[in-house]
């Protein structure tokens, strides 16, 4: 576990992560693509392979039919991987190194699936993806160590990738713009996630006298750790976040009916609990906790970062696909939370929530799934706000009905705690974006799309559209009027 990093108490100042890329298989000494598959399983902790792209040669020198991309050696830059044998993998995504560089851009790749050896077609990889991160100012997003990013994209188990990356055509208008048109950003990687299988695990005294976890907001009980056998000090950590809403330890937060969530929302002492409040806590979801998902804690930086309060939830879609089925969302979580952390450089998963396909609700990003936890999800206005996505690619895709009833499920318990109305507006103040100035007050819907406050496709089209539905009956839900 790398050491804290200090921030100021309630008030929105995030914490940088400080990881390394972790070079499962050095570019120098990647095989090149054989026809035996490897047999080596995977690793139950995960693993992140980290391979730098290059220049491709001229036209004759490519594989042919990848579709989109220009064949001429003096059109937009192109880079890339021919296709190479590597370690098993489920989860892709592009890295570089400037994070305020944009990549203008196509990203597509083919993988190899493990068992039938067979490749897959082309496929795009989302590359406008700035705008899921830190906010600019904040210590994690100005470490240093955070990087540019294409969405990532599940793939399922592979053991084989081809990529080819290629600039946007650049036009008399743009060539002279600040940014090179037919450019690609410097440092390219391709970073290859395997999810592994679960946390690993440190058997710890279950009264150690460790210090409880930092950043907690003025007047919380900063009570010693607790762990349990087989818990490491970081899982203890995050678990104890979620005392008294379930024991320590647990794998899921139960479900409430709407009289019993306020009543253990009262007792637990969440959210602002003022008397209006109270009478419009929605029924509170089963929610999969970071343990139940099998979230490494070692990876996320230590202790956690509040805001004030939560005035707004984001609605996102993940882009990272479809081809998952609900059994292996956990999975896809885990590789999310380690491209995020590995690859991205943030201090944690972005998200401060996720829903499947099927409408189960998972714990995002560490410190309390009552809390307002500042996440990375929605650049310019994660302060006193949520992020919830839905895994998957929502663009021409129709989110499943169960996936939205979960985020009006969702919306109703936890905005309810802070006596947010999800049918109406607030102001949030934005920390700088593509929409909006540093600094500008923003008048949003409570629940709004990830377009809202920023210029991006995210959540898609078409769950985009399910945002007035959700927001009434997410209201229902609380009861209102």
């Amino acid at each position: 576990m790398r050491g804290f990093l200090a921030s100021s108490i309630g008030v929105a100042t995030a914490a940088a992560l400080a990881l390394p890329l972790a070079l499962s298989t050095p570019a120098a000494a990647a095989p090149a693509l054989g026809a035996a598959a490897p047999t080596a399983p995977v690793a139950p902790a995960g693993s992140t392979q980290s391979l730098p792209l290059a220049p491709l040669g001229p036209a004759a020198d490519r594989s042919p039919g990848v579709p989109g991309m220009s064949t001429s050696p003096r059109l937009p830059e192109t880079q890339g991987l021919p296709q190479r044998e590597v370690k098993r993998f489920s989860l892709v995504g592009v890295v570089w190194d400037d994070a305020s560089t944009q990549l203008f851009g196509r990203v597509q790749v083919r993988t190899r699936a493990v068992g039938t050896g067979s490749w897959s077609d082309w496929q795009d990889i989302e590359t406008r993806n700035s705008e899921h991160a830190p906010d600019l100012g904040t210590t994690e997003s100005g470490s240093g160590r955070v990087r540019g990013s294409t969405a990532p994209l599940w793939v399922g188990d592979s053991d084989g990738v081809e990529v080819r990356v290629q600039a946007e055509p650049g036009t008399p208008a743009t060539r002279g713009a600040t940014r090179a048109a037919n450019r690609l950003p410097s440092g390219m990687r391709i970073e290859l996630v395997d999810p592994g299988a679960a946390d690993p695990v440190t058997v710890i005294d279950a009264k150690n006298g460790a210090s409880g976890p930092a950043d907690e907001p003025e007047g919380d009980d900063k009570g010693d750790i607790v762990g349990l056998p087989g818990m490491t000090m970081e899982a203890a950590e995050s678990s104890n976040a979620n005392v008294p809403l379930a024991a320590l330890g647990a794998k899921e937060i139960a479900a409430l009916n709407k009289a019993d969530s306020t009543a253990d929302a009262v007792l637990a002492g969440e959210g602002t609990l003022s008397a209006a409040a109270r009478p419009y806590i929605g029924p509170r979801p089963r929610i999969v906790t970071r343990l139940g998902w099998g979230a490494d804690e070692s990876l996320r930086e230590a202790g956690f970062v509040y805001t004030s309060t939560v005035k707004a939830a984001f609605v996102h879609h993940t882009a990272s696909g479809n081809n998952y089925a609900c059994k292996d969302a956990p999975a896809v979580l885990r590789g999310l939370y380690r491209y995020h952390v590995v690859s991205s450089g943030w201090r944690d998963i972005g998200y401060n929530f996720a829903v499947d396909k099927c409408g189960t609700v998972y714990e995002g990003r560490a410190g309390g799934v009552a809390k307002a936890v500042l996440g990375a999800h929605t650049m310019g206005f994660n302060t006193d706000s949520m992020g919830i996505a839905v895994i998957g690619t929502y663009t021409t895709t129709t989110p499943p009905a169960a996936a939205v009833k979960a985020v009006a499920q969702l919306t109703a318990w936890k905005l309810g705690l802070f006596n947010r109305d999800p049918r109406a507006k607030t102001t949030l103040k934005s920390g700088g974006g593509n929409l909006f100035a540093k600094g500008t007050n923003v008048k949003l819907n409570v629940i709004s799309g990830h377009r809202d406050g920023f210029a991006t496709e995210c959540p898609g089209k078409l769950l985009y559209g399910q945002l007035p539905p959700t927001r009434t009956t997410s209201a229902k839900l609380q009861g209102r009027p």
